[in-house]
């Protein structure tokens, strides 16, 4: 598995730590994590807003795989996120589980299942990462 906080990664005061998104495992072609449903994360309706799930589906695309491109000199950036909300969630935990669809030179597509406490399927995305070459300044970081 690889290490999911990145060496100089930015995670102070990031959306992430905002809105408590926690990454549980980062590997080369699965990737898993969680929030709990606060205040938040929620929409006026006290419904999960459908903007928490496309911005933990794009964390844990972009975490997943800058950690696997670092090493080449290259870092990861959003290109695409299609999020599709199928179930409201109103309380306790929702479970993500991002799988490696596509591992190509240039780009990287995810797909991202969202279920909730009670194992249920209630959002779905595909979030397409575009792969370039590392700026120098970079030095094996993903500052934003």
């Amino acid at each position: 598995m690889v290490e999911p906080r990145l060496p100089g990664a930015i995670v102070d005061r990031s959306l992430d730590q905002m809105l408590g998104f926690e990454m549980l495992e980062v590997g080369e072609d699965r990737a898993t994590g969680r929030f709990e449903v606060i205040d938040a994360v929620r929409q006026p309706m006290g419904i999960v807003h459908g903007g928490s799930y496309a911005a933990m589906a794009e964390s844990l695309a972009s975490i997943a795989t800058q950690a696997n491109v670092t090493e080449s000199g290259q870092f990861a950036v959003g290109q695409s996120n299609h999020t599709s909300f199928l179930r409201p969630v109103s309380e306790g935990t929702v479970h993500a589980e991002g799988r490696r669809r596509h591992r190509g030179r240039t780009s990287w597509v995810w797909e991202v299942d969202f279920r909730d406490a009670q194992g249920r399927l209630c959002a779905l995305a595909r979030v397409t990462l575009a792969i370039r070459p590392a700026p120098p300044h970079a030095a094996g970081s993903c500052r934003g």
